[in-house]
């Protein structure tokens, strides 16, 4: 069960059903794309694909492939992250090579803000949060479904399920495709 979201994707839904790729704590913006790699220019199609084929590729060798070699996206829809997801430097490369990747959701226990903020900006991933260590429950592969109406992730096997906190303001930003596309559809600027 693949993931084949494609940019624009479909934001309108509320639910979120797919296979998870799960990492831990203190996840850095050179492990989500290297530095090498910035000077790919996402508004390019085929690089904004390629940021898709790096994404994860700085990860330590114990962590399984993120994206199979030769595969431009992962089959990977959602992260479940520790503490502290998107640390390091501050790079918008590092939600969109994500959203390339295919990811719709990441569900962490926390966030550094910048990542944070450029994942609502560039309306890439919902940045989801949760205060249970779901590292513990989740492994790779295993399929989620984030109901974002409810506030909720399922473990779908198990039929487990775990709050996330409100995401709030935010669900219209990234539901809209980030912060112009959300200016543009409530008039802040034109179309």
């Amino acid at each position: 069960m693949g993931n084949q979201k494609s940019k624009i994707g479909n934001r309108q839904s509320k639910i979120i059903r797919s296979l998870v790729y799960v990492v831990g704590d203190n996840i850095d913006t050179d492990q989500i794309i290297p530095a090498q790699h910035l000077n790919l220019v996402p508004t390019i199609p085929a690089e904004y694909r390629k940021l898709g084929a790096l994404a994860l590729s700085g990860l330590p060798a114990d962590y399984p492939p993120f994206v199979k070699p030769g595969a431009m996206q992962a089959e990977y829809g959602i992260i479940v992250a520790g503490r502290n997801f998107g640390c390091g430097s501050s790079r918008e490369h590092a939600p969109i090579a994500l959203g390339a990747a295919g990811i719709r959701a990441i569900v962490a226990e926390s966030y550094a803000r910048i990542f944070f903020r450029n994942a609502i900006a560039t309306g890439e991933q919902y940045p989801c949060e949760t205060a249970v260590n779901l590292r513990t429950i989740f492994h790779t592969g295993d399929e989620a479904e984030i109901r974002l109406d409810r506030e909720e992730i399922v473990h779908v096997k198990s039929g487990k399920v775990f709050k996330l906190k409100s995401l709030g303001a935010v669900m219209p930003v990234v539901s809209a495709g980030g912060l112009f596309g959300y200016a543009r559809k409530t008039g802040m600027i034109a179309h």
